[in-house]
């Protein structure tokens, strides 16, 4: 199937509307999707390429740790994982075998277990703006949305808009980058999606800028079991260089507990199907585990089984932001984050990846948990010209007013300093 103008694209695919309130801040664009229904998936329809797709977010999250591995981290594996298979909904030849290879992306089925993975978590989908961040829900509320953002003019694929609509549930949203109407509506989608918790977009549009790929996450939940008050008490939690005084919540219950070499874990629950997993790694080691480590200490913990926990937990309100790309390309994807990837099944506009980013926050307290992720592939045209020649006026220097014709100096003079008279 060949690529959709931007006219008509505009037209019939999807409408962005922007409206700005009273108070300046931007509404959230309005979408409309027509001609691709969204399919329905189970998760037992493709049982190995829902694994395939699990181990993927778990390699992208062992990856984002250890970006950073001294500093407070929270991150979405899903999150990256969703953004990063909507892109793969693109990519064509060696790019598409980078991709699979280094993710670890199921070879058969992917956009189908995406499918069935997202109808899952939406189960439990809610409006992030009904929470109130003092009290988490009962009932665990998880919201994902996906948002593709291309400029007004460019022409995509219909064989990368049709999965994105069948399988991911994706929003279009035509946008002028020429323009801060781009970014103001990005802001207002991520704000929306995330209750408020993120209020921007990690990149924001440079003016090469023809397409953004833009995943929220969105988690708030009560603990099962929440964590008296009055038995929150300061003590000392030792960091990497010294020992520092903080809030530690206490509890004794019936909680899911392993052991491993170097490590001990529980799993704390929420409600209805959802867990904290805390990992402790032995006194002097680092609590950043690798990909194969990860792996061993989720399967040993899979299988434990139950017993009374003296749990010590301190609370914790963190944010963090996180450049993808470089973790990416470190990863092993230098073709598809190079300067001259095959995106050719999103757009014949030759697109690369300029940015990817994620920004995430999470709030741990005495009942419950909240915490919110977006995702930004922001993807720019190739067919730019290189300069041949930069030079920038930072010191010193000599200027002419020149009369072409006559070649005589209408002005003559020097900047030794712009900045006085």
């Amino acid at each position: 199937m060949g690529s959709i103008p931007g006219r008509f694209f505009t037209a019939v695919l999807a409408i962005g509307v922007l409206t700005l309130t009273g108070c300046g801040t931007a509404a959230l664009p309005e979408q409309r999707i027509a001609d691709a229904e969204r399919q329905s998936v189970l998760l037992t329809d493709h049982p190995d390429a829902v694994a395939a797709l699990r181990d993927s977010s778990y390699r992208i999250g062992a990856a984002m740790l250890a970006a950073d591995p001294e500093g407070n981290q929270v991150t979405s594996p899903v999150s990256a994982l969703a953004a990063l298979a909507m892109l793969r909904v693109g990519a064509r030849t060696t790019t598409a075998a980078e991709m699979d290879s280094v993710l670890g992306l199921p070879a058969e089925h992917r956009d189908e277990a995406m499918n069935a993975l997202l109808a899952a978590w939406a189960a439990h989908d809610g409006d992030p703006a009904t929470v109130d961040g003092e009290e988490p829900p009962e009932e665990p509320l998880l919201h994902l949305a996906n948002g593709l953002f291309p400029a007004e003019d460019l022409p995509l694929e219909a064989a990368f808009l049709e999965p994105l609509a069948q399988h991911y549930g994706t929003g279009v949203y035509p946008v002028d980058y020429r323009t801060g109407g781009a970014l103001d509506g990005m802001n207002a989608w991520v704000n929306h999606h995330t209750g408020g918790r993120i209020e921007e977009v990690p990149i924001e549009p440079s003016e090469r800028t023809r397409l953004n790929i833009i995943n929220t996450v969105y988690f708030a939940a009560a603990w099962a079991d929440p964590f008296d008050p009055q038995s929150t008490e300061t003590g000392p939690f030792r960091t990497s260089s010294s020992l520092v005084q903080t809030p530690l919540m206490y509890t004794v219950m019936p909680l899911k507990y392993a052991d491993g070499d170097g490590w001990q874990g529980v799993d704390l629950p929420y409600n209805n199907g959802f867990v904290m997993r805390l990992i402790l790694p032995e006194e002097g080691t680092s609590p950043v585990l690798d990909e194969a480590a990860l792996a061993q200490a989720n399967k040993e913990m899979d299988d434990a089984g139950e017993g009374l926990v003296a749990l010590t937990l301190p609370s914790w309100d963190h944010s963090y932001d996180l450049d993808l790309k470089e973790v990416l390309t470190t990863m092993g994807l230098e073709e598809a984050m190079g300067e001259t990837p095959d995106f050719s099944g999103i757009s014949a506009d030759g697109l690369y990846v300029e940015g990817a980013a994620q920004s995430a926050n999470i709030t741990v307290a005495e009942k419950g948990t909240i915490a919110a992720a977006v995702t930004q592939i922001s993807m720019a045209e190739s067919g730019f010209a290189e300069p041949d020649v930069e030079i920038t006026f930072d010191r010193p220097f000599l200027y002419q007013i020149l009369h072409e014709d006559t070649g005589m100096p209408l002005f003559l003079g020097t900047v030794m300093d712009p900045g006085t008279q």
